[in-house]
């Protein structure tokens, strides 16, 4: 990536949908970035081909929507250019104060969260509203809602799939057993079925190596990650309170950081860089999505998943940031 028309889209999950090898998060968006910040990033997506952007109703009180929504109807394609994914669960009013849920009549109900028909069908139309479009491509529940069966959750997607107003259905923070589950209920109501599931994964995260990433492969679900930095902390920052002597002893967080920071160095790449470029290597990863704050971040994020990093890097990388051991049984079982 990094040049217009020179990006390699690919197929999300089995779908025929092709997005790019890299999602643009908008969770700073209308909140630590401003409007015109944001419109120049989304602007400078599209150019470099960056043509999938995720977000959520619950960003910002519901603010990020809308200000996507103002950036679409500037026109010029902008909505047709861009695969949108939005997501399902929260309901935005609980992010903001009581005494402004009361003053706007923003009151937050008994059915006014989760993934029951009931709150899926006023969520969809609310997001539709502050999007300023009349469908979204990827619909994504947040999390999972152990309160709504499978049924109730394919039934109502199926409405809105039929009605056009979603084109796709995917999942987030989901376990492998919970896509199973869902999968094997919308294969026998002869639904399509989740298209991807998004995860937090990272070099200090790597848990869903074990059951998401393989149900994924083995139901036909694209792969995004959140998270590629672990909030920052591998973007080169030392562990607080590791400066004593304990600090220097191996395997300490301190020390394996400085390890880090130091191949880091030998590559040549800052340690975001590298951070991005590995989780964007990994063969079950569809594509990781990123959150920046400025235009710096984009581009930094945009030139990191061109990095290649040799077999050496890679192994070393494992060694410092030991994963789960595989998929499950056999990481843990023979």
């Amino acid at each position: 990536m990094g040049k217009e028309g020179s990006v390699d889209y690919v197929q999300l999950g089995r779908s025929g949908l092709r997005v790019s090898p890299l999602v643009l998060g908008t969770v700073n968006f209308s909140w630590l970035t401003d409007e015109a910040d944001s419109f120049a990033i989304m602007d400078e997506a599209l150019r470099l081909g960056v043509n999938f952007f995720d977000t959520s109703d619950n960003y910002n009180a519901g603010q990020t929507e809308s200000l996507l929504g103002r950036w679409f109807a500037q026109g010029g394609g902008r909505r047709e250019q861009v695969v949108l994914a939005t997501k399902v669960y929260s309901p935005p009013s609980e992010w903001g104060s009581p005494d402004e849920a009361r003053r706007t009549g923003s009151w937050v109900g008994p059915n006014d969260k989760g993934v029951s028909a009931k709150h899926i069908r006023a969520a969809v139309e609310a997001s539709l509203k502050r999007l300023q479009t009349d469908y979204i491509d990827v619909y994504q529940t947040h999390h999972v809602d152990r309160a709504v069966p499978w049924e109730e959750l394919w039934q109502a997607m199926d409405v809105l799939v039929q009605q056009g107003k979603v084109l796709y259905v995917g999942s987030s923070n989901y376990a492998g057993w919970h896509i199973a589950q869902a999968q094997a209920v919308a294969q026998q109501r002869g639904s399509f079925g989740f298209v991807s599931e998004q995860s937090v994964y990272n070099l200090r995260n790597r848990h869903i190596e074990l059951e998401v990433a393989p149900a994924c492969e083995a139901l036909g679900l694209g792969l995004l990650t959140y998270s590629p930095l672990a909030g920052g902390s591998l973007a080169g920052r030392l562990p607080e309170g590791e400066t004593g002597r304990r600090s220097f002893l191996p395997n300490s967080e301190a020390d394996r950081m400085r390890r880090y920071l130091a191949l880091c160095k030998e590559i040549g790449e800052p340690p975001g860089n590298v951070a991005l470029a590995w989780v964007a290597a990994q063969p079950h990863v569809t594509a990781p999505i990123i959150g920046p704050r400025t235009m710096v971040q984009f581009s930094d994020s945009v030139k990191a998943i061109g990095i290649r990093l040799d077999a050496n890097v890679l192994e070393e990388l494992d060694e410092l940031f030991p994963g789960p051991g595989g998929p499950a049984p056999e990481a843990y079982a023979w």
